[in-house]
């Protein structure tokens, strides 16, 4: 009935002494022949301390159900009883076996209640809240801490799923911006390489630039020079004029040369000015290259930006898991230290029984040892009664003897 395990079975003054120590008035009788009213009334009142639910706290759930049928006056008191009978096996069950050690508590032993039976529920009951009252303080702490855990791991397991949902959210996004990453990543490779391009194009225009700037020096001394030589040919072509008398063919054939040289001048500047116009296109060009290339790095400026970002989200993300991580330690580190609670309020109730089998077995040990002192004692007052009886035997032979001896003398005489 109750397994295996052992625990002390009472004896009906006992069983009575401990339920009148707890307010419960009760008789020897009652426990001896006991009823379904009167185990009823112990059951409940067993329940009402371990749980708190008494028939007045039964009553509007069950008018609740009642108020579909039909006849209720008919099914209440069954449906009542039912409902005190759930209870009651479901907080022996759930609340008492693991601690008592009664596993098969039935509805029978309250329909129809067995003596022997309801004795050693009653023992087991008992025994299990006189050990509850012993370790009162302990379990109280083990209560406390275990409430600690529990809320403690509530909360970790809250701040897991926020920290999931935050993963979760961060990974959707990460997967949204990726393929926008990878378009940028392969538009900032394709504007390097276009703007190392550019930047080996602006390298060899800036070097053409500067020779066509040294030509153009170049040009403007020369043309400086003819312009300074052009003058003093004038000066000293006036100051032959005053002193010679002019040969009209010679001044022909001066003027057609210098015609020819002015010609060949003007032809000279003339290329010099379509180069100087190509060259002022080619800066034109060159500026716009410049426009395009500051454009290219503010555009590299920004898809460096978004990558710091970027890797800043990475960053995070990877501080995220390594806080999921820790939490993750962090609550198997609570369930080892709940485990440990259980394991050594385990090993506490295993010690609560072995003393409690230990201050058993020496109780049945002083029982024996009253027993046989008993037996002694009785058989000593026996044996008094017997040597009682002997030694008042020989009294009266010694009163006979001495009798007989007195009368002798007497007849002597």
């Amino acid at each position: 009935m109750a397994g295996q395990f052992w625990f002390p079975s009472m004896s009906v003054p006992e069983i009575v002494d401990a339920f009148t120590g707890w307010g419960f008035s009760v008789s020897n009788e009652q426990v001896a022949h006991p009823t379904t009213e009167f185990v009823t009334s112990i059951y409940s009142a067993c329940l009402e301390q371990v749980t708190g639910i008494t028939l007045a706290s039964l009553q509007p759930p069950l008018d609740a159900a009642l108020e579909s049928v039909e006849n209720k006056e008919l099914y209440r008191e069954a449906l009542a009883h039912n409902m005190l009978l759930f209870h009651l096996v479901t907080c022996i069950r759930q609340r008492f076996a693991s601690a008592a050690r009664f596993l098969d508590f039935t509805a029978k032993d309250i329909y129809y209640p067995d003596p022997e039976r309801t004795r050693a529920i009653f023992s087991a009951f008992i025994n299990f809240v006189k050990f509850s009252e012993q370790c009162e303080t302990f379990i109280s702490g083990l209560r406390e801490r275990s409430a600690a855990v529990i809320e403690e791991r509530d909360r970790i397991v809250h701040q897991l799923v926020g920290t999931k949902q935050k993963v979760e959210a961060i990974k959707a996004k990460r997967a949204e911006d990726e393929p926008k990453c990878e378009a940028l990543r392969r538009e900032n490779t394709s504007m390097t390489e276009q703007l190392v391009k550019y930047k080996q194009t602006q390298l060899a225009l800036l070097e053409e630039l500067e020779k066509l700037k040294k030509e153009i020096e170049a040009l403007l001394q020369r043309k400086e020079g003819v312009n300074n030589e052009t003058a003093t040919v004038m000066e000293k072509i006036n100051r032959t004029k005053g002193r010679i008398v002019q040969d009209p063919e010679r001044i022909k054939r001066n003027i057609e040369e210098m015609s020819k040289i002015a010609v060949e001048e003007k032809r000279t500047l003339a290329t010099n000015e379509t180069k100087i116009r190509d060259l002022q296109a080619k800066i034109t060009a060159l500026l716009n290259i410049e426009k395009d290339v500051r454009s290219c790095i503010e555009q590299l400026q920004t898809i460096e930006k978004e990558s710091n970002a970027l890797d800043a989200s990475q960053k995070a993300l990877v501080d995220l898991r390594d806080q999921l991580d820790q939490r993750k330690g962090e609550r198997l580190e609570l369930d080892m230290r709940r485990e440990r609670v259980h394991k050594q309020l385990s090993n506490a109730r295993v010690k609560l029984e072995r003393a409690q089998q230990n201050a058993e077995e020496k109780r049945a040990q002083s029982q024996q040892t009253l027993e046989r002192l008993q037996e002694e004692y009785e058989k000593m007052v026996v044996d008094r009664q017997l040597n009682d009886k002997k030694v008042e035997e020989l009294r009266v032979e010694a009163d006979e003897i001495e009798r007989q001896v007195r009368l002798r003398q007497w007849q002597n005489i």
